[in-house]
């Protein structure tokens, strides 16, 4: 037999009443810390102070995702990075042809002890921009680091003539992607 309109009524407010006082647990954070992933909980609070400060990069929220780029051969092109792979960066005929700013400058943020640093020094040798070196291993560099959300060595930064940061990058293939393929137009 079935169950009448009343015992329905009963079960739906017994459900009822059961979901509004539902008591979560604790979730569970886990991150990649030193080459494999564990609780954030059990991090030391060195560690826990660093994922504090790690941000995620969401591209539709940027202020600009599109840039005006040249090459070697002064032509200019628009790259959009939230819809086009950066091989993909086609020339603008709307924009005048926009030469590299040769006035810029970068700053190079390294550690004695960092296995990265030499080949991304040499690197930035090779490259046509004033530049200066900062130790990061110092309390003025580290200070200058922090002061410019440096956290992790190397690190180049690039300034157009005006000071403007025009790029930023850890390692030779990205400095390749930014000085080899395409340079950050004035």
């Amino acid at each position: 037999m079935g169950r009448s309109l009343e015992e329905i009524e009963k079960e739906i407010a017994e459900v009822q009443s059961e979901l509004s006082n539902v008591q979560g647990t604790e979730t569970e954070v886990y991150a990649r810390i030193v080459g494999y992933y564990r609780a954030v909980r059990n991090w030391n609070k060195g560690k826990r102070d660093e994922f504090n400060h790690r941000k995620l990069f969401d591209i539709e929220n940027t202020k600009t995702n599109s840039y005006v780029l040249s090459t070697a051969a002064d032509q200019a092109y628009t790259y959009d990075f939230s819809t086009q792979p950066l091989d993909s960066a086609v020339p603008d005929e709307n924009q005048d042809s926009v030469h590299a700013d040769t006035n810029g400058h970068y700053e190079i943020f390294t550690r004695k002890t960092c296995p990265n640093c030499p080949p991304v020094k040499e690197f930035m040798e090779g490259v046509e921009l004033s530049g200066r070196s900062i130790d990061v291993d110092t309390e003025e560099g580290l200070a200058e680091a922090a002061g410019k959300g440096v956290f992790a060595s190397p690190t180049v930064i690039v300034y157009d003539s005006e000071g403007n940061e025009t790029a930023r990058a850890h390692n030779v293939e990205e400095l390749s992607v930014i000085f080899a393929k395409i340079t950050v137009g004035a």
